[in-house]
């Protein structure tokens, strides 16, 4: 009887989802009502009453717990009490607690956005039959089975997302010219598994020779142009070559990156490894450019500290944040322990030297480390935030993550299978917080350039919790041969599709923008670090004043522009009366000229 009402709930909650303005079944509709009545039989306690909730600024209360397929849902009677709808994906970890001698039991949810809940149970049976039910639906691997696939939004969609940031809308400017082309080498992901079907190379190189150089590189990441810069030079992206520890060279990869180096000029390799790790790596197989081999190029070591570190800062400095029993020193300590600030000053570092080399000296930069998917998206993504002022635009910065990110075949799947509270044994090399380092390293350079961009820091919060946990589609999937065969364009929402709609994206746009068209150097010195309370002090301190002041600060903008309107009108009112002042004495002198004696 239960799991009858269970497969009811959930097949109500699906159609509501299905459900849009055109009250239509949807494509998929069919494995999606297969894969709800799975749900159902993960769900062992679809309701529960008396339950204890224990919620970021708020008091104990007593609650009710829905569980659907995707959510847990906490609501009270209580007038004004608004419902609380709690993501499976946002449960990084689920631990239970159960008190000797007592019915029943605790549960303490950490989840991936930081904020923990406690829920309070009295029956024992309900406790347990809620704990596997959270379990289970918290740990699904299948991505058919997010929540992605089942949302249907109800609004109705302005601009379609998926196909806002192609290649060829994103490089049309780039594409007249003789220097550049887009090739469809990878249309089968044949040549790269990790690259979009698409990507601009040298227009004099050819797709054989692209073959090749992606057989001399890791995963098959040839050099691709991430972006090129208003003085003609070029920024590429690439993963390490290969050639060993017997210097293999492969000449088509020689020719080319050194194609993109016209009348002599010479380029720079930025590698995000130390010395040390890319020589080791050059022992197993892998390695650096041989300066033989590509004399043209200069060869730079910008060490970034390697990411399967860095989810252990993260969670230092979490841990950090969450302590408020803390004395001063203390927490200054763990910070500092944490490593994160150190992660912030190395990126930002990397990234001037890189925008240093396209900017003043005019020369072409090849980014690379190991794999290429972490810290070489990282770096020329905040290189083109540094120099491009159109990418600290809403969608100038949209842009960004759907090339060097998205596109580029950061593997969000992996990366973000857990959060800060990932338990030791469930610590994969694979899982790492590389994009939450580059949001924060965004908001260091829009904490000391505030007018300089066009969005709020609350933009970037919302991306990092879109990017773990989400109704949209956007960031499904390890690379686009993943999202096309899971079929996420065609089966979900674009969360770019959502903020784009004049309502929303009202609601991030900063108030003090004034577009600066220059290069922003951010500095990198240990005292302008600062930490980001509004992502990882939200959930101990209450960010309300600060969105009050945002507000208050809209307000004043409003006035201010009014006034300005009221200012211009009574300014047209004075010159228009001046002039008819003006036309009146013109016209009295030439009537006292004509009466005058003939």
């Amino acid at each position: 009887m239960q799991k009858i009402k269970n497969k009811w709930m959930c097949q109500k909650f699906q159609i509501q989802q299905e459900k849009g303005k055109s009250g239509k079944k949807l494509p998929y509709h069919n494995l999606l009502l297969s894969l709800t009545m799975e749900f159902a039989d993960l769900i062992l306690v679809p309701k529960l009453d008396s339950v204890v909730l224990q919620a970021p600024f708020a008091k104990p209360t007593d609650v009710s717990v829905c569980i659907t397929g995707h959510h847990i849902i906490f609501s009270t009677r209580k007038q004004g009490a608004e419902e609380l709808w709690l993501m499976h994906d946002n449960i990084d970890t689920l631990e239970k607690r159960c008190t000797s001698g007592i019915a029943g039991g605790s549960i303490i949810l950490r989840c991936k956005d930081f904020r923990t809940i406690r829920l309070s149970i009295k029956s024992s049976i309900d406790f347990q039959n809620l704990v596997t039910s959270l379990e289970r639906l918290s740990s699904l691997d299948d991505l058919r089975l997010q929540y992605a696939f089942f949302y249907r939004p109800m609004y109705q969609i302005l601009e379609d997302g998926w196909t806002a940031f192609t290649v060829d809308s994103e490089f049309s400017k780039l594409l007249k010219s003789d220097e550049w082309r887009i090739s469809y080498i990878n249309s089968d992901f044949s040549i790269c598994p990790s690259y979009p079907k698409a990507v601009v190379v040298p227009k004099a190189i050819d797709d054989e020779t692209l073959i090749a150089a992606s057989r001399f590189r890791e995963g098959g990441r040839f050099p691709v142009l991430s972006y090129r810069h208003e003085c003609g030079a070029a920024l590429l992206r690439s993963s390490q070559p290969q050639p060993g520890p017997n210097n293999k060279r492969c000449r088509e990869d020689e020719r080319l990156i050194n194609c993109v180096l016209a009348g002599g000029k010479r380029g720079f390799i930025v590698d995000t490894r130390t010395l040390n790790l890319a020589q080791t790596a050059k022992s197993r197989g892998g390695g650096y450019e041989i300066e033989i081999y590509y004399p043209q190029w200069k060869r730079i070591n910008n060490p970034i500290d390697k990411v399967s570190n860095l989810l252990d800062s993260l969670t230092k400095l979490v841990d950090a944040c969450n302590d408020p029993s803390l004395s001063s020193d203390k927490w200054l300590s763990k910070l500092d322990g944490s490593n994160w600030m150190t992660y912030l000053k190395d990126s930002l570092n990397c990234a001037c030297l890189v925008a240093q080399f396209l900017d003043q000296e005019g020369a072409s930069v090849l980014v690379h480390g190991a794999e290429g998917t972490d810290a070489t998206l990282l770096v020329t993504s905040l290189t083109q935030i540094i120099l491009n002022p159109d990418c600290r635009t809403v969608r100038g910065f949209e842009a960004v993550i759907e090339r060097e990110w998205i596109q580029a075949g950061y593997p969000f799947t992996k990366r973000h299978a857990h959060s800060a509270f990932c338990p030791p044994q469930l610590r994969a090399k694979s899982i790492a917080p590389t994009f939450l380092l580059f949001l924060d390293c965004v908001y260091q350079i829009h904490y000391q350039f505030p007018s300089s961009f066009e969005f709020l820091p609350t933009f970037l919060i919302s991306l990092f919790e879109n990017s773990y946990y989400s109704q949209f589609g956007t960031f499904i999937g390890n690379n686009e041969m993943e999202r096309e065969k899971f079929g996420v364009k065609e089966n979900t929402a674009s969360l770019w599709s959502y903020i784009n709609r004049p309502e929303i994206l009202q609601t991030i746009l900063n108030p003090l923008y004034e577009p600066n068209n220059s290069v922003i150097w951010p500095s990198v010195a240990p005292m302008s670090l600062n930490l980001w309370s509004g992502m990882y002090l939200r959930w101990i301190i209450d960010q309300k004043p600060d969105q009050e002041m945002w507000n208050a600060i809209v307000k004043l903008k409003d006035k201010e522009k009014e006034l300005r309107g009221e200012a211009g009108r009574l300014r047209r009112q004075v010159e228009e009366s001046n002039h008819a002042h003006s036309s009146a004495e013109l016209q009295m002198s030439s009537l006292s000229l004509d009466a005058g004696p003939s």
